[in-house]
């Protein structure tokens, strides 16, 4: 038989899924996987439920539901003072995986070349790829994930159609500082690229974090296009409700790229979204510092084991080094022994890097209910105490 696309045959499953699966098969409490263990706000929900029961669920506008995309437009001006124009510069999308895909898809054609800054989110290769550019990769590595200047001026070049731009950044739970954004602006606009920016956890951010949108730099608000999420915004990351905001040229090719994937969103879940967006300030402040609070919990009890911590500045993620406790460089042997002999899972930080990654470096989730932190906290104490006497013995 002829070849299938050599992008995608061969691919192994992505890490999340399969750590997931050791976590089912060895019952252990699965802190891998990046999803909250309950759900988003109930009036949220109950405004879903009604609207599909008493509202219409035939195939709503292309371009989503006038409620959603003036909710979009009116948030961006709320928290960004950004200008938009809910009629020709926001798309909504099933979910920011399809929106990242369609700009690339709209964007980008075979010769091109795509900036990314690794470790990356695990979509981000095979969609550059499969839409036929180069990616051209620039490296943070723990524990202070900061960007080598030199690195990534040289990544950019006379092929660069673009950087994609993860930030806040899952997995390195870094948020790119004004300096930083400063630079990718600068590079963006000499040579007349375009930004993807994957801003999905804009209002996760710690103390005392405020998230700058690229799209606010001086020369990106016609060159940017920024992505949104229901999904990490309300805690409801089944309901894969995105949204993206960019200037009319950019968002054209981007709306008929979306036209010919998905078309359209379930509409119900979309006008829920958009009232929960014009939840207060108070909601907002609730949910950032719901998660700080679940980030130091977590860090507390891990420090005491041994572990170290390596900043955390937003998402749902916290990063450790195994090193301290001398479980060797072998990051995914290590999340393995996890899973099997503590009863705990997480994600080895090597799996979002192409090549050389550090072998120390593991990834917990902390948007889970504190018990069940707590409960991974007392299984991975009670290993390691078990590690020590074996030791001694």
């Amino acid at each position: 038989m002829k070849s299938t696309n050599p992008v995608y045959t061969g691919l192994p499953t992505t890490i999340f899924e399969v750590m997931s699966q050791h976590a089912k098969a060895h019952g252990a409490i699965n802190l891998g996987q990046g999803f909250p263990d309950v759900d988003g706000p109930e009036d949220i929900r109950r405004f879903a439920a009604e609207e599909l029961v008493a509202g219409r669920n035939q195939y709503p506008p292309m371009m989503g539901v006038p409620e959603l995309r003036t909710a979009v437009a009116e948030a961006n001006k709320r928290f960004y003072d950004l200008d938009i124009d809910w009629q020709t510069e926001v798309l909504v999308t099933s979910g920011a995986t399809e929106a990242l895909s369609d700009c690339l898809a709209a964007l980008i054609e075979p010769g091109d070349e795509v900036v990314l800054i690794e470790p990356l989110y695990d979509c981000y290769l095979p969609l550059v790829r499969r839409a036929g550019a180069t990616p051209k990769l620039v490296r943070v590595t723990p524990p202070d994930w900061k960007i080598d200047r030199e690195a990534l001026a040289a990544a950019f070049g006379p092929k660069t159609k673009a950087i994609l731009l993860n930030n806040p950044m899952n997995p390195a739970a870094k948020v790119f500082d004004r300096q930083e954004l400063e630079l990718i602006a600068e590079l963006t606009v000499a040579h007349d690229a375009y930004a993807i920016c994957d801003e999905v956890y804009e209002h996760i951010l710690f103390d005392g974090r405020k998230h700058t949108p690229l799209m606010t730099l001086p020369g990106m608000r016609e060159r940017t296009l920024r992505i949104g999420s229901a999904g990490k915004t309300f805690s409801l990351t089944g309901w894969k409700v995105g949204y993206v905001t960019a200037a009319p040229a950019l968002l054209d090719p981007v709306t008929k790229a979306h036209q010919f994937t998905t078309f359209t969103t379930p509409p119900g879940l979309q006008k829920a979204v958009a009232y929960g967006l014009g939840k207060g300030d108070d909601y907002y402040t609730a949910l950032a510092g719901d998660l700080e609070a679940k980030r130091d919990r977590l860090a507390r009890g891990l420090s005491k084991i041994g572990f170290g911590l390596v900043p955390c500045a937003g998402t749902y993620f916290l990063t450790v080094d195994t090193a301290p406790l001398g479980l060797g460089d072998d990051d995914a042997a290590v999340c393995e022994k996890l899973t099997v002999e503590a009863g705990v899972t997480a994600v080895p930080v090597s799996a979002f890097y192409q090549s050389d990654a550090p072998g120390n470096f593991i990834r917990f989730c902390f948007s889970k209910r504190d018990t069940m932190l707590d409960g991974a906290l007392d299984r991975l104490a009670r290993w390691v105490e078990r590690l020590g006497d074996t030791a001694d013995a």
